[in-house]
């Protein structure tokens, strides 16, 4: 299956590390979309989501197993704050994405700075519009209290950069 990452899960690497199967087959715009940090997450903070209107989101695509479709479906929450979505992609065709419940947006929601950087991470890595990037960046984050949590996240990202 086809899976259009646009959020933490654009990095290669990050994905990959989370389900073996997925193989970056390319990038894509899709025009009328609009990246948010407003879905609420279970530590309190603002994930990624897409919505309709506005000037494009920029978008990695995947293939993934079956197997690996459900392992994903799993760490994103798919039932419990996503949503699963069908959308038609330039270059691509139909690709699977997760979208926000409506109950799980809230957009005073700010998202914790590790969060944040994985996105950039994956932004800069597919060479997506410096404007692009740019919003991503100038998106307001916050320490995250959690430690421990923001250690390992920090080591996740730092992973990533030694590895790109």
């Amino acid at each position: 299956m086809r899976y259009a990452a646009y959020g933490s899960n654009l990095h290669p690497l990050r994905l990959s590390k989370r389900v073996s199967s997925a193989t970056l087959i390319g990038t894509s715009h899709i025009p009328n979309w609009s990246l948010r940090f407003h879905k609420r997450s279970l530590d309190k903070s603002g994930k990624c989501n897409i919505v309709s209107g506005g000037r494009g989101i920029y978008v990695a695509i995947f293939d993934l197993s079956l197997a690996d479709k459900a392992v994903l479906d799993e760490i994103e929450g798919l039932g419990s704050g996503y949503a699963g979505f069908s959308l038609r992609v330039p270059r691509f065709g139909e690709c699977e994405f997760y979208v926000a419940d409506a109950p799980y947006i809230d957009d005073f929601l700010v998202p914790y700075d590790w969060y944040r950087e994985l996105v950039l991470l994956g932004a800069r890595n597919h060479g997506f519009p410096k404007s692009y990037v740019d919003e991503i960046e100038s998106v307001a984050t916050r320490r995250d209290p959690d430690r421990h949590r923001s250690a390992k996240r920090w080591a996740a990202v730092d992973s990533i950069k030694a590895d790109a």
